[in-house]
């Protein structure tokens, strides 16, 4: 080791300060960067035309366009907000402002919506959430909600500022942090602070922890009730389970409901009443939120035969539980708030209680009295928490909501969310037999099964043994629903859907790949089906790289699945299996697919219910191969029978992603999971309670921080703009160096080896300073088109925005992806991602649009108006249709008379948005030589990959 070790500076960036402001009118978001303005710009004040054939979208680059952007704001081109006092159809009557009235007016029976009105509501004219004041007299149409007292806006206590609020926010919500760390980052944040005589917003832990249970806001105070045995106990030993006392965890669902509707973050996503969706083409139905089907309606109607109820809000409770070997806790939404807050998770789900799930020695594991103990336990439990739910359920009462207005309420138990494993518990049935049908378990797909309902199951209680309701029906005879404590609740008819343990983990993963891996182990030997499962999990590894699709380096054989996973392997095994095995399962795959992708959708349609009929018809006879092969011995498989299910599901309770189990499974991260982990892991359940009720107070205190204005922009940029009006500064932006890329059109050229180049803009040139020319660009001699010599701006990426409703996406449906198109991607390669090009009519091409692979964006000024464009290569369709067996249009790079690949340059408005493509493997094994880089340039072939998401599903179906 050297005597003398040489110590230097290293050059450190300075911390920005740079706040800069969105710039639309009402918002006050902050960033310290355009490209991060710009990404917040297009998602949450997007400007939305209409596109061939759907949707429209925009292609934005950061900083350079900026301006160009900021233009097109100021000519207020933004759709016009909805106004809540227009179309007022029907008729009304005039009543004395001062009397109070028993029953309210005659609403507003249907209301046209959707730009051009294409669409409109039937309402429920009786349970139609008509506003009252807070005795429960109705008010007139149109008045006002009452006034709050002001606050000032200041009032930040418990905390004494902002800074305070934030930081208390980012260690217990945002960034969970363990106690010790936290006592860390004051202690470095207070040397920063010591020379200046400042100290941390807190002291240590501690006083964090007490100033977030100083929150008077969101409090719902944890209770516990215990449960015992008392039964008949044998004579001399008996288990100790008999014994035991078991703790049940709750919080009052009544006032965890209230809390959701008073939710001003919920008041302009909440349907205050039953509806029926139509478009007035045909008025054909739709199926969307909870309250758009038909058991909510169904519900209204039963309930407004009790005089009283009339004018009231519907308030369906839903539920839903999932867990671990430690903790079982129960989750609760309502039924009003639209799909996407609840798929969203913005405190739309709420953990409500924590079940006992007693446990013993094997020796007594199976004995029948311990199982029918701990079964009735979960509904006893279920009933005793919902209690303070029941007298709401006949006679309604008087709520806040966070519109400002008061109305009336009347609860009702809605749909369970569950797994299978829970929907045997619930519906008392025995397994492998259909919670919501009669069906034999030996033939569960059988023609004229009857429903399951509490009704029939009690007749048969009466007249039937035990063995023989177990035997004959699936019934476990000697339990008792909670829901028989409810009114107007029967469980079996409650049973939601799951798309996630029903048919991603359950149809697809368990049993459609596992039946692949066993007919490749049948019918080939074992050497070479693993030969063949190798190439799979290789072609599987191989896909190019696209926004949202996980990647699988090493194929799919992992132990440990996830959701996740089996979402992302649909997405690239149908073309991974093609060539391996026979055509039957290929299709087999694809009409599963397309019934998964179909019920995704956030908009059901009686056509699309015809469709998702036909995708469930092909699928039964086609899987029968499976049959046929001796790979499997039956198809009496409960949750591949449920896919019978869904079109009456949908009916009753709308479109199925607003209550599928994966809204209860990501709650369960925060209030499971994280909560968990930040204890001391001994007797944790005590300080997951704690954790979860800080959790609720500090959104509480958002909610309401937000509401009155106090959290617009950024800790940082409400501290420098107090700052600046101090001391009259300004800030000064610093422009940031990027990679070195050509600055000519002859030097992108000669980067991208296309010589043609400088004619290809000249000839672009003259489509965009003469659009009305008739003719062909191409034909155009040289000479005649515009010249352009000077300056262009290179860039890596590009931004789509588009509309998505079915995919995760941001406000408003809006979806955002990158495009890339850089010589050098993530440090290891070069990526050029495909796109979908808009070239006009519906008729050509895939539903008006080609497949270009883009080689670089760049932009250049012109004449004064700047260009931004795309380099791209063609691809030519395969055919007028999708393929027959896999549904996927088939594309090969498009090449002139003398094999060069044609090039052209595209102004970015013409893209529409990424497209996806997966190689046509055909039987023969890959070259091991072949990666996910090189992929699209090692083929000549290939697929429009539809399940690359649920939009591109319907773009290229």
């Amino acid at each position: 080791m050297p005597e003398y070790i040489p110590h230097t500076q290293i050059r450190r960036r300075d911390f920005n300060f740079l706040q800069l402001a969105c710039g639309h009118a009402g918002c006050n978001r902050f960033f310290k960067t355009g490209a991060g303005r710009t990404k917040h710009i297009l998602s949450a004040h997007p400007v939305i035309s209409s596109p061939p054939p759907e949707q429209d979208m925009d292609i934005n680059m950061p900083d350079v366009l900026l301006q160009e952007l900021e233009n097109r704001y100021n000519d207020e081109d933004f759709p016009p907000l909805p106004d809540d006092e227009e179309l007022d159809y029907g008729h009304s009557h005039d009543h004395h402002a001062d009397v109070p009235r028993s029953s309210p007016p005659p609403d507003v029976d249907t209301e046209f919506f959707g730009r051009g009105k294409h669409f409109f509501h039937n309402y429920h004219t009786k349970l139609n959430g008509h506003p009252c004041d807070a005795h429960g007299h109705f008010l007139d149409d149109n008045a006002l909600p009452p006034s709050c007292e002001p606050r000032s806006p200041n009032d930040w206590i418990p905390f004494h500022n902002r800074t305070e609020f934030e930081t208390a926010d980012l260690f217990n919500a945002q960034n969970p942090t363990p106690a010790r760390k936290i006592d860390a980052h004051l202690a470095l944040w207070a040397s920063t602070l010591l020379k200046h005589g400042d100290t941390p917003p807190f002291a240590d832990h501690r006083d964090l922890y007490a100033t977030i249970d100083a929150i008077p806001l969101g409090e719902v105070k944890w209770e516990s009730f215990s449960c015992l045995y008392t039964g008949e106990k044998p004579e001399g030993s008996y288990p100790p389970w008999m014994d035991g006392t078991f703790d049940v965890w709750y919080r009052d669902p009544h006032q965890v409901v209230q809390n959701m509707l008073v939710n001003p973050d919920f008041a302009h996503e909440m349907d205050f009443r039953p509806y029926r969706e139509f478009s007035t083409l045909g008025e054909e139905r739709h199926y969307r939120d909870f309250m758009s089907a038909d058991w909510a309606w169904d519900q209204a109607d039963t309930i407004s035969k009790d005089p009283d109820t009339i004018g009231a809000t519907f308030v369906p409770v839903i539920l839903g539980r999932t867990g671990n070997n430690e903790y079982y806790p129960l989750y609760l939404s309502i039924g009003n708030v639209h799909n996407n807050v609840r798929r969203a998770h913005r405190n739309a789900v709420a953990v409500i209680g924590f079940l006992a799930m007693p446990k013993t020695t094997k020796e007594h594991a199976s004995d029948p009295c311990f199982r029918k103990f701990r079964r009735q336990l979960f509904h006893s439990s279920l009933s005793k928490i919902l209690e303070r739910l029941r007298p709401g359920m006949t006679k309604p009462e008087v709520a806040k909501f966070g519109d400002g207005h008061f109305r009336r309420v009347i609860y009702g138990l809605g749909p369970y969310i569950a797994d299978y494993e829970e929907q045997v518990l619930l519906a008392c049935i025995v397994r492998c037999w259909c919670p919501r049908c009669m069906a034999p378990n030996r033939d569960l797909d059988a023609a004229g099964a009857l429903p399951r309902c509490q009704e029939y199951t009690e007749e048969l209680v009466d007249v039937g043994t035990y063995l023989e309701l177990w035997d004959e029906f699936g019934v476990v005879a000697d339990l008792v629903p909670f829901t028989n404590d409810f009114p107007r609740a029967d469980i079996c008819q409650l049973i939601a859907p799951d798309i996630l343990h029903q048919l991603i983990k359950g149809t697809f993963k368990d049993h459609l790949v596992d039946w692949v891996h066993k007919y490749l182990l049948q019918t080939h030997s074992a050497h070479d089906a693993q030969r063949i499962l190798d190439d799979i999990d290789h072609r599987i590894a191989i896909v190019a790289p696209f926004a949202g699709l996980r990647r699988f380096p090493q194929g799919h054989g992992f132990k440990q699945w996830t959701g996740d996973d089996s979402k992302a392997l649909m997405k690239v095994y149908i073309a991974a299996i093609e060539g391996h095995v026979p055509v039957e399962i290929i299709r087999t795959f694809r009409a599963f697919l397309e019934f998964c992708y179909i019920v995704r959708k956030s908009t059901i349609s009686e056509c699309t219910l015809e469709q998702l009929q036909d995708a469930v018809s092909r699928f039964h006879h086609y899987r029968q191969i499976f049959l046929d092969t001796d790979t499997i011995s039956t198809f009496s498989l409960p949750r591949q029978h449920s896919v019978s299910h869904y079109l009456q599901l949908i009916r009753l309770f709308g479109a199925p992603n607003g209550l599928c189990s994966s809204i209860t499974e990501s709650k369960h991260i925060k209030a499971v999971k994280g909560p968990w982990r930040r204890s001391s892991k001994y007797n944790a359940l005590g300080q997951m309670l704690v954790t979860n009720q800080r959790l609720d107070k500090l959104t509480a205190a958002r909610v309401d921080f937000t509401s009155r204005g106090m959290l617009n922009g950024t800790c940082l940029s409400a501290a420098l703009e107090a700052f600046c009006m101090m001391h009259s500064m300004m800030l000064q932006t610093k422009t940031s160096t990027q990679m070195k890329r050509a600055r000519t059109i002859l030097a992108l050229a000669e980067e991208l080896n296309i010589p043609r180049l400088p004619d290809m803009v000249r000839r672009f040139l003259f489509q965009q300073t003469r659009p009305d020319d008739p003719r062909d660009a191409s034909e155009i001699p040289i000479a005649g088109c515009p010249r352009y010599e000077g300056k262009i701006w290179v860039f890596n990426s590009a931004c789509s925005r588009f509309f998505a409703p079915s995919n995760l996406s941001g406000i408003g449906g809006m979806r955002i992806e990158y495009i890339r198109a850089c010589p050098m991607w993530q440090n290891e390669a070069p990526r050029y991602d495909c796109v979908f090009v808009n070239i006009g009519p519906e008729d050509v091409g895939i539903r008006g649009l080609e497949v270009a692979r883009i080689r670089a964006f760049f932009s250049f000024n012109y004449g004064g108006t700047l260009y931004p464009c795309a380099v791209v290569r063609w691809f030519d369709i395969i055919g007028d249709s999708p393929d027959e067996d896999t549904g996927m249009w088939m594309v090969r790079p498009a090449c002139s008379t003398n094999n060069a690949p044609v090039y052209n340059i595209i102004h970015v408005d013409s893209i529409y948005r990424a497209a996806h493509l997966i190689p046509v493997y055909g039987r023969r094994f890959l070259h091991r030589d072949i990666n996910l880089h090189n992929s699209y340039d090692s083929f000549r072939t290939f697929y429009v990959n539809k399940y690359a998401d649920h939009h591109a599903f319907e773009l290229a179906s």
